[in-house]
Formats: structure tokens, C-alpha cells, sequence
């Protein structure tokens, strides 16, 4: 699944690119998540005057309204002057006057949902229970903290949830927990604030590097211009059971937290 540093590299891709352009023909495939919620000819004509990232939500804002974008599982947004026709994973086209947005989901569990304005009913729903943004200003270490100590679940979880802190998936929670020498078992509420924000830090860190490298591809993901990630090349723990940690040589673990693969080095991770 596309995570928070897989969105922010396809957003780095094409923001700079189609900001300005305007919308000459909308061409829908096979329905997707969640319907776009209006006409595409309503969108014949609009302006896109920036697009932004929130969590893994991208917004493109419109001279009029906002589009919502989701890359579901297994999505993926390519954009570029001219686009071959439409294959049977390719569900939307937006072509403008320079170039052609097109979203890619095998699976067709993405989405682009037009929306007035981040007031809207839709809107709220989608983005409403969003915790803070880990890259920006905003990701303040008392109101962390004070989150993960209303948490009585194992730190990891919490972090998937995404409603304390937005956009820490299942490969950078594992890389940043290790950073921060934290066992991904620990209760939350059992963090203290100093290590509250070493894991702040690592947070910040292991997401700043991931969008660096261009994100991770573990199986499809490309970012708007067709290339793949490495990230997943410098992963200290995820995906490496039974290898030896890079710090201590301990064997690396691997156990099921959630229905989802933790990673984590036993010695260097204790508590």
C-alpha cells in the first residue's frame, strides 16, 4: 500500500507541473472506492490551481472545488504531456492543456472525489479523524505525548491508526521504532515524554529519508513519472527476519501485530 512518503513523492512529481493548467475532458473507468461525486463535464473547464498532500489523501485544489485523491492498496498516479489509451487498470483521466493525470488501481480500492471545499460532509469524513502531519511544524511533541498516553495499545498499533499522528505506515513504523530504540509491544501509555520524543524524531527522520529515496516499492508502486522507490534497500529492520541487525548483529524478529508483519531487533529495541 502507497504510504505517506510514496503520496508525498508522486505530489513532488507533477504539483509543479500541472499547477496552472486547465481541465479539457475527464474520462472515468471502471467505479472505483468511492464515486467522484460530480459530473465530469462540471469539471470541463476549472482551473487546478495547486495540488497539497494531507496524510495520504492528495488535494488538488480547483479555481472551484477541491479533488480528493486516494491510492487505495495498490494505486498509482502518472502524469505526463501524452498517455498511451487507457488500459482495464486505469480508471481516471484528467486531461488538461499540460498533460494528462491518470490513475492506475488494479485492485480499485483508490479513489478521486470532488468536494466544494474541506467543509464539506465528504470531506470531513475522509479527512476529519486525521492526526497531525509528521513533516510539518505542526507535529508538536506535547500534544504526541499526551495522545499516546490516553493509548493503552502497543505503540505500533497506535501508530497505524493514524489519528495521533497521520501517515506512519506498517514499513516506517517498524523503521522508526527501531530508530528510536522502542519495543513495538510497548504500551503507548507506558511512553515516557523523552521517549516520546525520540520517537518524534525518528518518526520525522525515517519519513524525510523515505522521500529522498523515492519512497518504497515493495510490489507496484511508481510515482508520477513511472519510476519505482528504494527506500525498502536501507531498511534497518522491515522485511529482514532472521538477518543480522546493522547495529548489533542480533538476529532480526518478526511477529504479527494486527494482521500486519512487525519487525524489530531484540537487543537493541528492549523496552
Amino acid at each position: 500500500m502507497p504510504e505517506l512518503p510514496e503520496v508525498e513523492v508522486t505530489r513532488l512529481g507533477f504539483a509543479d507541473r500541472i499547477a496552472g493548467a486547465t481541465i479539457e475532458e475527464v474520462r472515468l473507468g471502471k467505479p472505483l472506492r468511492w464515486a467522484l461525486a460530480v459530473d465530469p463535464a462540471v469539471l470541463v473547464g476549472r482551473r487546478i490551481v495547486s495540488v497539497r498532500r494531507r496524510g495520504k489523501y492528495l488535494l488538488a485544489d480547483l479555481d472551484i472545488g477541491v479533488l480528493l485523491m486516494h491510492l487505495g492498496m495498490s494505486g498509482s498516479l502518472r502524469f505526463a504531456q501524452a498517455l498511451p489509451p487507457g488500459g482495464k487498470h486505469d480508471h481516471f483521466d484528467m486531461v488538461t492543456d499540460q498533460g494528462v493525470l491518470r490513475l492506475n488501481d488494479p485492485r480499485r480500492f483508490g479513489a478521486i472525489v470532488y468536494v466544494e471545499d474541506e467543509t464539506s460532509p465528504q470531506a470531513l469524513k475522509l479527512l476529519g479523524g486525521l492526526g497531525m502531519e509528521p513533516l510539518g511544524d505542526e507535529f508538536d511533541i506535547d500534544i504526541f505525548h499526551a495522545g499516546l498516553r490516553k493509548r493503552r495499545s502497543p505503540i505500533k498499533q497506535v501508530l497505524l491508526l493514524g489519528d495521533v499522528v497521520v501517515g506512519v505506515g506498517n514499513i516506517y513504523a517498524s523503521e522508526a521504532l527501531f530508530l528510536a530504540g522502542i519495543r513495538p509491544t510497548v504500551l503507548a501509555s507506558r511512553i515516557s515524554r523523552p521517549r516520546a520524543a525520540r520517537l518524534r524524531d525518528a518518526v520525522r527522520d525515517v519519513l524525510s529519508r523515505a522521500v529522498e529515496r523515492g519512497g518504497s516499492t515493495l510490489r507496484d508502486f511508481s510515482n508520477a513519472e513511472g519510476q519505482a522507490g528504494y527506500f525498502q534497500l536501507e531498511a534497518a529492520v522491515y522485511g529482514r527476519g532472521g538477518e543480522p541487525c546493522r547495529v548489533c548483529l542480533t538476529p532480526i524478529r518478526q511477529m504479527r501485530q494486527g494482521q500486519r508483519s512487525t519487525y524489530f531487533c531484540p537487543k537493541c529495541q528492549k523496552y
